[in-house]
């Protein structure tokens, strides 16, 4: 074999941009490790199970970009560090939104929910929110038996990985695993 210089992670970057999913593969499970220590390190507020589903994001949002990687830029890893910190940040955000509208009143942590006036929409806002997700529940229900109730969770309920874990009985990267699929027949659909 002839020695190009490069590093064996410049050469499954260069074949998962080819669309070799072995060589993917292979990256997560030579980076998955470091990103989780990374989050655990640097997003105190994130408990594991948020870092998992920061983890299953970064990686599903690497996959999508990975041609957009530019060596020359940075490595590899922490280019993807810097997309976990991004997404870490979107999970903290979404849940800040979400638990607006609840306030904790006794000291067993319960929550309950508080109606809250909402904010005012600009109504063209409204409408494109409403057309996506009307045309992402129409795909979901294209989707085969064993992603569509897993999709249906995540994609228009905007449950947790652990959430849907608990209710639907699943492993938790049973989960990760039907929705990263689940994302990418969607793709496919979209185009």
């Amino acid at each position: 074999m002839v020695q190009t210089g490069s590093r064996p992670i410049d050469e499954l970057v260069r074949r998962a941009i080819i669309g070799d999913g072995t060589a993917f593969t292979e990256l997560w499970d030579s980076n998955i490790g470091a990103l989780r220590a990374y989050l655990g390190k640097n997003m105190k507020q994130l408990d594991h199970f948020y870092i998992e589903d920061v983890c299953s994001k970064t990686f599903e949002k690497a996959f999508r970009q990975i041609g957009t990687y530019d060596p020359a830029l940075g490595s590899f890893d922490a280019w993807l560090k810097r997309i976990a910190r991004n997404t870490a940040f979107d999970v903290i955000e979404q849940e800040s939104r979400r638990q607006r509208g609840y306030i904790s009143i006794d000291e067993d942590g319960r929550l309950l929910q508080v109606a809250e006036t909402p904010d005012q929409e600009d109504p063209l806002d409204e409408v494109i929110k409403t057309e996506v997700r009307t045309r992402t529940a129409k795909m979901v229900d294209e989707l085969p038996e064993l992603y569509r109730n897993i999709a249906r969770m995540r994609l228009i309920e905007g449950m947790q990985y652990k959430e849907i874990a608990d209710e639907t009985g699943l492993e938790l990267n049973t989960v990760r695993t039907r929705i990263r699929r689940a994302r990418m027949l969607l793709d496919k659909m979209a185009i």
